[in-house]
């Protein structure tokens, strides 16, 4: 079934839609959750780890890096969450009707990538108000943030077929989530870990694309002296690895998902 005919793409357009329509459903301010949501998550990261712990390792507009990265992983938390729940919650449409079964992950990480540009946009006049000028690098964004969707896309797929079958994989990738958080440059820099001597370590964190593209986006949207893994990995066929794994990743959980699909409706 071609995933990319005229039906298929209006299908496809018309569950983006619903879904976004239906998120904030019923609450006071509606979308404008989407902004206040990182930002109340980003304050209170802030006031915890740069004023309190003094993770703020002097690195310029530190503030705008932290918000940066925060709103990049509450993006892909978001989208393989909503991804990996979205067969399960469609079942009954499943059962009705006959389309690629991937339509309804991607129209799931697709509503996550709408929130995540208007936190872009958030994050540029942040940006832009703490005395950050804008360069040619900053057109990185495009290339990073197919990057990161195609990422999340694969991730999604391939939590979606699992989930079919094992409910398990839910509070599993919950507490995957959480750690990643922590075992990626988020609320401390790259910079901060190699500061402290452990540049062996820094090393291996940035294999995470995560990583790569957090530290990427940072350095040609904020600050150009970000530390990357590019930078920092001296070997430059592993320092690579981070830019493929994502599109590897995408290939793997559309296969699995696509050989799985066909079952889909019998299991549910």
């Amino acid at each position: 079934m071609n995933l990319f005919n005229t039906k298929n793409r209006i299908l496809l357009r018309e569950m983006i839609k619903t879904d976004f329509k239906l998120r904030y459903q019923g609450s006071l301010i509606g979308h404008l959750w989407s902004i206040l949501k990182p930002l109340l998550l980003f304050t209170i990261m802030y006031l915890v780890f740069v004023k309190f712990l003094r993770f703020d390792d002097g690195t310029p507009h530190y503030a705008v890096s932290l918000l940066l990265g925060m709103v990049t992983w509450s993006f892909f938390s978001e989208a393989t969450n909503m991804g990996m729940f979205s067969i399960v919650s469609r079942g009954d449409l499943l059962r009705k009707l006959n389309f690629p079964k991937e339509i309804i992950v991607f129209s799931s990480v697709a509503n996550a990538a709408i929130n995540y540009s208007i936190n872009l946009l958030v994050v540029f006049v942040f940006a832009l108000i703490n005395g950050v000028v804008p360069s040619l690098g900053i057109l990185f964004i495009i290339p990073l943030f197919i990057e990161l969707v195609l990422f999340a896309a694969g991730v999604s797929l391939l939590l979606a077929t699992f989930f079919v079958k094992y409910r398990d994989i839910g509070p599993i990738w919950e507490v995957f989530l959480q750690a990643g958080m922590y075992a990626t440059p988020i609320i401390y820099s790259l910079t901060f870990i190699v500061q402290r001597g452990q540049e062996n370590f820094a090393k291996i964190m940035m294999l995470n694309p995560m990583a790569q593209i957090i530290q990427d986006l940072r350095h040609f949207m904020i600050y150009s002296g970000s530390m990357r893994g590019w930078d920092l990995i001296g070997t430059k066929a592993i320092a690579v690895f981070p830019y493929l794994f994502p599109l590897l990743v995408f290939v793997i959980g559309y296969v699995v998902f696509s050989k799985n699909s066909k079952r889909f409706a019998e299991i549910l």
